[in-house]
């Protein structure tokens, strides 16, 4: 961060009776004090990988200020911020990973002591310094004032969907998929394929029908069908 100035905010009224004399150095040790404020995200040394959480490098979006000819304010940007570590929703080893991108807008909070010895060991530690509340110990955290996004889950009062671009795929692996429904399951798609390594069952207990306007193709070594309880085809 660039260095402070606090006469750049002396005004006249500053400088009238003991109080305001007192006020004034309040008020500029004050502005010393970081608290939360509003970032840009420049750089994330995460891609989407599964990878432990990691930093991100922002710039701060309000500007310092100092009043310049004429009562004017002037403003001068802050320097970037490296290497502060990123909020994920994660308990244990279960987590979802939405790892920060350049530009997006969120968050930055900053420790009430040095927190250099945590971030590095990961345990508890003695401050690495006596400053406090300090640009040095932020944290980010993400999603504030961003827009329309493309890829998302959303939850509200008819359901919950999930929507990937065209282009992009939604992906599912698990030892064992288990989807248990109480009404319809409805697919719709333009192709469907179903590659199978092992056996497959297929159980229906009421009417089931299978209608194609095209080819119908059926193979396999040993294939057979049969109706059940006397029924016919």
């Amino acid at each position: 961060m660039s260095s402070f100035n606090p006469l750049g905010m002396l005004r006249p009224s500053s400088l009238w009776g003991v109080y305001n004399n007192i006020r004034f150095i309040v008020e500029q040790a004050l502005a010393n004090v970081q608290t939360a404020t509003i970032v840009k995200v420049i750089a994330c040394s995460n891609d989407s990988g599964l990878s432990p959480v990691g930093t991100v490098d922002v710039q701060i979006l309000a500007n310092q200020v100092s009043i310049g000819a004429g009562g004017q304010m002037v403003g001068t940007p802050h320097l970037k911020m490296y290497g502060l570590p990123y909020l994920r929703v994660q308990g244990g080893a279960n987590a979802i990973i939405i790892d920060p991108q350049p530009g997006d807008i969120g968050i930055a909070v900053f420790a009430s002591r040095d927190i250099t010895n945590v971030k590095s060991t990961k345990a508890q530690a003695n401050p690495g310094s006596f400053r406090t509340h300090d640009f040095s110990d932020g944290m980010y955290l993400g999603g504030l004032l961003n827009g329309v996004p493309t890829q998302y889950i959303q939850f509200s009062e008819t359901g919950i969907a999930i929507t990937s671009p065209a282009n992009l795929r939604i992906s599912v692996g698990a030892s064992s998929v288990e989807i248990m429904e109480s009404g319809e399951v409805s697919i719709t798609a333009p192709t469907l394929t179903a590659n199978i390594s092992g056996a497959a069952s297929l159980t229906i207990g009421g009417t089931a029908s299978i209608a194609a306007t095209g080819e119908v193709t059926i193979t396999g070594s040993d294939v057979s069908i049969a109706p059940l309880n006397g029924g016919t085809f």
